[in-house]
């Protein structure tokens, strides 16, 4: 009898731990099927509104959402060119803080780089990702989107306060800005990225001996030319640098009401900004495009709206001249002597423009008379998020609006 007890308590035991597993068993099925179905483009619309810093973990997930990560990336909601704003303290020991604004999500950033760059010397910008010292001991520069690597080379051989410095290709043209005992104040050097050596080639032309710096023009390059515009006057001139040959002098200007004007390149195109009126009464701040080679006037693109023009003045009356740092078709404009009010401009392959306001989040009332303030424009992707990312070297802090 009691070994019939045993049986049945045991038989009974088998049944309620088989009955169990099958419980769990059809629960995990149930989950499973749950989460298999936010898939396609449920998942994919999802992740579009999802921050770029936010999707590098979700590739991890699984090969199903690695995949929908790149869908939805190409699909709906896709990478855009990041504002980079560089501070740096006008004070020992010049500290420098990175910012960076990603319009695809609409947020502002801080990354904390773990080993900042020091530098004495003022930290510049050009071709809007070139950023670059020069010291009287070596010349710095770095090119790549969030500036990790650092080239460190010997100086150009002439001494120079405010060079105008470009990327053409392979190749950093170096021009200008000498010290007052220079002999050459237009002097011209080529620092090739490739062999890593400076040549001496043909100085400026002459024209522009009294505007010969970065202070009085206005730079811009493509892969094979660089171009340089007197901003008050819209004289300007080209160089190449495979040919060592310089061009002009250019009038682009299209109308005589322009009283400051800036260049920046899109691909091989030159696109020109300039300020319609007078700095006490500006009526328009107009775009135009122009030929790479024949520097002809294609189109104007499109006219900023008067509202964002009055924002650009910030707390002044008048706008003395204004900076552009792009990338793509993506426009930041700024007003140097008011850094905290930025305007975006998109412009589609279709022609149509997209303005907007953009407060400037790396800017403070500190930082506007004791840092310098230097943009920069890139492409990022989730390529260059996860190399900052890998290096151990930046953290990315989401800023409050």
């Amino acid at each position: 009898m009691e070994r019939v007890y045993h049986y049945i308590v045991s038989t009974r035991i088998n049944y309620v731990t088989a009955q169990h597993c099958n419980n769990l068993k059809m629960a995990e099925d149930q989950k499973e099927e749950e989460e298999v179905a936010i898939h396609g483009d449920v998942l994919e619309t999802i992740l579009s509104y999802v921050p770029l810093t936010h999707l590098l973990p979700a590739c991890f997930v699984s090969k199903t959402w690695n995949a929908a990560v790149s869908s939805s990336l190409s699909r709906f909601n896709k990478p855009k060119p990041w504002l980079l704003v560089h501070t740096q303290s006008i004070r020992r020991p010049h500290a420098t803080a990175f910012f960076a604004y990603d319009p695809r999500s609409d947020i502002w950033l801080q990354i904390n780089k773990k080993q900042p760059p020091q530098h004495v010397s003022p930290l510049r910008s050009s071709n809007s990702t070139l950023l670059h010292v020069l010291h009287p001991s070596n010349f710095s520069f770095s090119i790549d989107p969030f500036h990790l690597t650092w080239h460190r080379v010997n100086p150009p051989a002439v001494w120079r306060l405010d060079p105008i410095v470009a990327m053409v290709g392979p190749r950093i043209v170096v021009a200008g800005g000498a010290c007052d005992f220079e002999d050459d104040p237009l002097a011209v050097e080529i620092y090739d990225i490739s062999t890593r050596t400076w040549e001496r080639t043909e100085s400026m032309p002459a024209t522009l001996k009294d505007s010969a710096s970065s202070t009085w023009l206005s730079i811009a390059a493509n892969t094979r030319t660089v171009f340089m515009m007197e901003q008050a006057s819209g004289v300007t001139h080209s160089f190449n640098p495979d040919s060592k040959t310089w061009y002009g002098p250019f009038d682009l200007r299209p109308d005589r009401s322009i009283y400051f004007s800036v260049i920046t390149c899109v691909g091989d195109n030159l696109i020109m900004l300039g300020l319609l009126g007078d700095a006490e009464d500006v009526n328009y701040v107009k775009l135009w495009e122009l030929n790479g080679e024949s520097l002809e006037f294609g189109k104007e693109i499109g006219v900023m709206p008067t509202e964002l023009v009055e924002k650009l003045k910030g707390e002044g009356t008048s706008l003395n001249s204004i900076r552009v740092s792009c990338m793509g078709g993506f426009f930041y404009i700024y007003n140097p002597g008011e850094p905290g009010e930025l305007v975006a401009l998109e412009v589609g392959e279709e022609g149509w423009c997209r303005w907007g306001s953009l407060k400037n989040a790396a800017v403070s009332d500190r930082s506007r008379v004791a840092e310098r303030v230097v943009l920069t424009c890139s492409d990022v992707g989730l390529g260059e998020i996860a190399k900052l990312v890998g290096s151990g070297n930046g953290i990315f802090t989401l800023l409050k609006r």
